[in-house]
């Protein structure tokens, strides 16, 4: 559990080139952790129909505008990008440099790909290949998806075990990811660690697209009993950009995807495996629809109970830092929002979304 995570607010930074940032503050933090929004991740994690190249396409504008400003702030020297195969590679972390003129230096490789058990469980890490390129007193730069944070943790270790077996140290880490609070639990105990040998570390710079969200916990299959637990992103217990929740809510259906971003790898790469996962999923959802409450789910898709007075939902938002203008209007959105789905089932939303999905995605399915 993150310390004082109740505390912790959103607190605007900038808006620049359509791109909303914010930074967490309260939680009496060693490292940095911003959250940026912007039109087209806000698109990418509302609708799993994005997939292919428009998966990192989507995240460019952000990516970009966030280097940007730490480049101004001088918090990055020379880069060396560690790509972490597969999912990793839905970052635009060199494109961006080039846009802001940042030198990058070398780019390291590293696959790490977690093995699933036949019952969906994940019981390990896998690494195919590595090469690791050494740049002293350089910024690392990760793009990665943090779920349960075991891929992050083996990386990281190999990386610094790497730069100490060579006499270098790293400056600071730049990481940009769609993750969860187990990422910042994760880098707070790390950069401790990293400090009792690198004692001018500067620590971890992490950058969080349209929220930090938080996983279904260990045993938790979620309401809907179909979640995969350690790996599925929701809402609760986390902290979502202002303008995302916004645009989720003038939608019906988005929320009750089954994760906020699914697998990055298979959106990106094999395309198949995503539609698959995301139709069993509804499909799913429609075979169980009888035996589903359909407003405990909706509880645990907004993250609290209902109904919720004004000021616990700001706090359950960690909105206290916000205008408060925005924040009453986001609250009068979410309640008629609940109050639209009165007269809506499980099993209407399953069938338009099984339809929807085929329909858009049909030429990519086997």
């Amino acid at each position: 559990m993150i310390k004082n995570w109740d505390q912790v607010a959103l607190v605007p930074e900038f808006v620049d080139q359509g791109v909303d940032c914010y930074r967490l503050e309260g939680g009496d933090f060693l490292n940095e952790y911003y959250v940026v929004s912007e039109a087209e991740t806000r698109k990418l994690m509302n609708h799993p129909e994005v997939v292919g190249y428009e998966v990192y396409k989507s995240l460019v504008n952000a990516t970009s505008q966030m280097m940007y400003f730490l480049k101004e702030k001088k918090r990055i020297t020379s880069a060396n990008i560690l790509s972490i195969l597969r999912g990793a590679l839905n970052y635009p972390l060199e494109e961006s440099c080039y846009r802001e003129h940042i030198r990058v230096h070398d780019i390291s490789f590293m696959s790490c790909e977690r093995v699933f058990a036949e019952n969906g469980d994940m019981t390990g890490l896998a690494v195919k290949y590595s090469k690791m390129t050494v740049v002293p007193g350089s910024t690392l730069m990760i793009g990665d998806i943090i779920a349960s944070g075991e891929t992050l943790i083996y990386c990281l270790k190999a990386v610094i075990d790497h730069y100490r077996a060579n006499n270098a140290e790293l400056r600071n880490i730049l990481f940009f990811t769609i993750g969860g609070t187990k990422g910042i639990e994760i880098l707070e105990k790390m950069t401790a660690e990293i400090r009792e040998y690198w004692p001018n570390f500067e620590g971890f710079i992490t950058v969080y697209y349209e929220g930090v969200f938080c996983c279904y916990e260990d045993g938790d299959k979620g309401v809907s009993g179909v979640n995969r637990c350690l790996i599925d992103f929701i809402w609760r217990n986390g902290i979502v950009a202002p303008a995302f929740r916004r645009q989720t809510l003038s939608m019906r259906d988005p929320l009750f995807e089954k994760c906020t971003i699914y697998d990055g790898g298979a959106r990106r790469y094999e395309i198949h495996e995503h539609i698959e996962e995301v139709l069993e999923f509804w499909e799913a959802i429609l075979e169980r629809k009888d035996q589903i409450d359909f407003h405990a789910l909706l509880e645990e898709k907004l993250g609290h109970s209902l109904p919720i007075s004004y000021e616990d939902w700001v706090k359950s938002c960690h909105y206290q830092a916000l205008p408060e203008e925005e924040c009453r209007w986001l609250y009068r959105q979410e309640i008629g929002f609940v109050e639209s789905l009165r007269d809506v089932t499980l099993e209407e939303i399953a069938k338009k979304r099984i339809q929807e999905f085929t329909t858009t995605l049909k030429k990519y399915m086997l």
